[in-house]
């Protein structure tokens, strides 16, 4: 492991790596550094092709110290779909999604635990607890249950049902609340003071980032070393595109690709677009959304502790934030499936609405390389996306089309 110390993502200050640890003196989450000259001497970029295709072929670039600490189903390496028939229609020659739906657990999720109860492992982490708007807890819970590690989830009534059940499966001690997230963390935060459970809500630990920064090495790696030139991302707590954002950042450190990075689009819902607003205005930071709600429920986070980190990579990028509604989310969720045979999520399709505007604004332009992140399967999601169909009796002839 090349792991030298945490370092606080607002004030620089630095932590030893082998504490078990959650947020900054100052409040922000921290972030793992590495020696990268010592990743650059061991490891070269054509090393990869005799290793495994799963997210542990980059462990150089991961916190877990012994191998017999990892915790995997099998994560990693989710395809990357060229979409040909929707391109064409919003006049991009070269728009591609990647679909993380595939993954345990069907979401992206997958990443930042394998990697998290991994490290949590490690360290020697009994019991965790979590908020999740649902497919985080049902993540975290499959993995924890995998490692032997108690997990405490609190989510929302409002989430899928799907979510509950995946949680209670796993042996998770779930717990629901009336409210939001926001709601579901205060409650953690304060079970975590009064029991001593690790915290490892969203950004509030060091190592979920660390998976979730795996898309972004598999990213570069796809697309052959050359990046993309825009990559539109579902933006809730923002881990995922702080984590891609982090992984090419390392890999220009250690020459692997070239100084220009890829533009990032920070895709929010307009029921709960904090992020959006904030890039509006040039701001620093986000303000609390009052009353969020949104049909892609993974979006629907008033406040992300590190919405600071998000608009720091879109401004240093020179990318945007885009803001789409609920009424083109779920058609863009058909036009996927119908178009490209994809069926994902909401919070994946919200990145096509996003491309449809930026397209149609001339931001993007016609013969640039666009990458879509999906970031959850739609089977998930079938009580949101309901489908009817008309019902024959037997001997009924098929109606003309």
């Amino acid at each position: 492991m090349f792991v030298t110390h945490l370092e606080c993502s607002r004030c620089g200050a630095t932590f030893e790596s082998e504490q078990l640890i959650n947020l900054c003196r100052c409040g922000a989450p921290l972030l793992v550094r590495y020696d990268l000259e010592q990743v650059k001497a061991r490891l070269a970029r054509d090393d990869l092709a005799s290793r495994a295709p799963d997210l542990w072929r980059y462990r150089e670039l991961l916190p877990v110290r012994e191998s017999e600490n990892i915790v995997s189903l099998g994560e990693g390496m989710t395809p990357l779909v060229r979409l040909n028939r929707l391109g064409a229609e919003l006049g991009l020659s070269n728009l591609y999604m990647k679909d993380e739906g595939l993954l345990p657990t069907g979401s992206f999720k997958a990443r930042g635990a394998a990697v998290g109860v991994s490290r949590a492992k490690e360290l020697g982490v009994k019991a965790v607890a979590m908020p999740t708007n649902g497919n985080a807890g049902a993540a975290w819970s499959a993995y924890c249950a995998r490692a032997g590690i108690e997990s405490i989830v609190v989510m929302p009534t409002s989430a899928p049902a799907i979510h509950r059940t995946e949680c209670a499966v796993t042996g998770a001690k779930l717990y629901l609340v009336d409210g939001l997230i926001s709601d579901a963390g205060g409650i953690v935060g304060r079970a975590v003071t009064q029991r001593g459970y690790y915290d490892v809500s969203t950004l509030k630990e060091p190592y979920r980032i660390e998976g979730k920064k795996t898309m972004g090495l598999e990213i570069a790696e796809q697309f052959a070393w050359k990046l993309p030139d825009v990559i539109v991302y579902p933006t809730g707590g923002g881990v995922g595109i702080i984590g891609i954002h982090k992984a090419l950042e390392e890999l220009q450190e250690i020459g692997w690709i070239s100084e220009k990075l890829p533009r990032l689009v920070a895709v929010q819902a307009e029921g709960c677009a904090p992020i959006v607003k904030a890039w509006r205005q040039n701001k620093p930071e986000a303000e609390f959304w009052p009353d969020a709600r949104t049909v892609a429920f993974g979006l629907t986070v008033p406040k992300a502790i590190g919405d600071f980190i998000v608009l720091r990579g879109l401004y240093e990028t020179a990318g945007c934030g885009v803001a789409v509604s609920d009424a083109d989310i779920l058609k863009a969720v058909k036009t996927i499936a119908s178009k490209e045979g994809l069926f994902i999520c909401p919070e994946g399709a919200a990145t096509l609405c996003a491309a449809a505007q930026l397209a149609d604004d001339g931001w993007l332009k016609p013969d640039e390389t666009v990458l879509l992140l999906n970031t959850g399967c739609g089977l998930k999601y079938t009580e949101t996306l309901n489908a009817g169909a008309p019902l024959l009796k037997p001997g009924d002839d098929l109606p003309e089309p």
